[in-house]
């Protein structure tokens, strides 16, 4: 049998689907499944992240975001966490991420997560207002800046091409 790193990082695009793969992935493995932005909520006394950027601005969540990173790292064995997508840009929690286990990188593109984000842009701070051409515009333009550290990655897939049956395979084995 195969041992499989304990603790995996799934990393991406907001919409590329981390947390939809990331509860399967942990299923299939036996492994506990963190959502980031769902501990980051906890630490902050149960506000959402739109209340936190809201009340707080983006530099206090960045903040809070790589403590409750490190922390989740120290204290939790075995989990596939789904990140935010800038968790990897900010205070060297991609360098955290790679010492401590494995960084997978779900890739999509534009015209893949534009529906996606249109749908759910409401519990999303950084896009909550944006229309359609300026969701695209921001989409290509954070992509642009994110896709340095993304590509920093250990391994990196097309969501598009992930099947349920074969999620180990594709994404723990090159």
């Amino acid at each position: 049998m195969s041992v499989y790193p304990e603790k995996i990082f799934l990393i991406g695009f907001m919409g590329v689907g981390k947390t939809h793969w990331g509860i399967r992935l942990a299923q299939q493995l036996g492994y506990s499944f963190i959502d980031l932005d769902d501990q980051i909520c906890q630490a902050a006394d149960g506000r959402s992240i739109s209340q936190i950027f809201s009340d707080e601005g983006e530099e206090f969540f960045r903040s809070l975001e790589a403590n409750t990173l490190r922390t989740v790292i120290e204290k939790t064995p075995r989990f596939v966490m789904a990140c935010g997508g800038g968790t990897p840009c900010f205070l060297k929690n991609l360098e955290a991420m790679k010492q401590a286990g494995l960084v997978i990188w779900l890739r999509a593109n534009v015209n893949e997560l534009m529906p996606r984000l249109l749908k759910g842009k409401e519990e999303r701070p950084l896009i909550r207002d944006l229309d359609a051409t300026q969701l695209e515009s921001y989409i290509i333009r954070k992509m642009g800046d994110r896709n340095i550290y993304y590509q920093q990655a250990h391994r990196s897939i097309q969501e598009s091409d992930l099947v349920e049956q074969n999620l180990i395979k594709q994404l723990l084995h090159e």
